[in-house]
């Protein structure tokens, strides 16, 4: 069985399937979908580490589509978002990401730690991940979001409830957890943690040099992150990869929430038209 995955949307769910992609989302009283065919990719961008990277930019764009073009159905047209807008809120979240997850926890670690050794990485890393619990914790609070967070956990009955071998019912996702080691909030702890160690080995005390090569190894840290999470999912059995997969595991439990029936119709409905 090939291996499905998706994300939330604005009152919906994404779901991709090898080179297809399916987003339907609830409108009224009716489930409406928007399909996407992907183009193969080329030998080289399936290579081992590289495909990671690949698989990075491809969720960013269409995740990103898919978030406005399932926004834009719930707006009336003339509310709609511009792409001046949209370029102007990606150029902004990304110095946002930036200054919160690089540069304010290298700076709060000046503070508490000056040596330049493994311990300053270390205090580094811990803080950058207390940070993004901070702030997913911050965000579970907003009512549209809690509602997407809903969304997010009945993409993953529904994943749990296919890759189980039962048929596609409501009845049946309903059974099973809103939790799956594949999860872009479990690849974004194995970022955060994978960081701590790729940071050690940026030695030049100069600031410009240490937060510099911050921001241009992310690639290299979510090509490498990408493939513990492949072996993480693939022998989640194994007591290593079973301790591995907890961290992620446990913040999905903010990250997703316990969805209503309509909501798994969704979900379904999404899953699937993509298949």
């Amino acid at each position: 069985m090939e291996n499905v995955g998706g994300q939330a949307v604005i009152e919906g769910v994404l779901m991709r399937h090898e080179n297809k992609v399916n987003i339907s989302i609830r409108k009224g009283h009716s489930i409406i979908s928007k399909r996407i065919n992907l183009k193969k990719r080329s030998q080289f961008l399936k290579l081992f580490f590289v495909r990671g990277i690949t698989n990075m930019v491809d969720m960013l764009k269409i995740g990103l589509d898919a978030l406005i073009w399932s926004a834009d159905q719930q707006t009336p047209k003339k509310e709609k978002v511009s792409k001046t807008e949209v370029g102007l809120t990606l150029v902004f979240s990304f110095i946002f990401a930036i200054l919160i997850f690089v540069i304010a926890p290298f700076y709060l670690t000046k503070l508490f730690y000056s040596s330049n050794n493994w311990i300053f990485n270390l205090i580094d890393g811990i803080l950058r991940v207390l940070i993004f619990i901070v702030y997913i914790l911050a965000i579970s609070l907003m009512k549209d979001i809690l509602r997407v967070f809903q969304y997010h956990g009945a993409e993953h009955k529904v994943v749990n409830c296919y890759e189980a071998g039962k048929d596609l019912t409501v009845k049946n996702a309903k059974k099973f957890t809103t939790l799956h080691s594949r999860c872009g909030t479990s690849f974004l702890i194995i970022v955060l943690a994978i960081s701590i160690i790729v940071f050690s080995f940026i030695t030049r005390p100069e600031w410009y040099y240490k937060i510099g090569f911050r921001i241009i190894l992310i690639p290299v840290i979510i090509g490498i992150s990408y493939e513990i999470l492949r072996l993480a999912d693939r022998f989640k059995n194994n007591l290593f990869f079973n301790f591995l997969n907890k961290p992620g595991l446990w913040i999905q439990k903010i990250t997703t929430k316990e969805p209503d029936e309509k909501q798994l119709e969704v979900a379904i409905h999404s899953l699937k038209k993509v298949l």
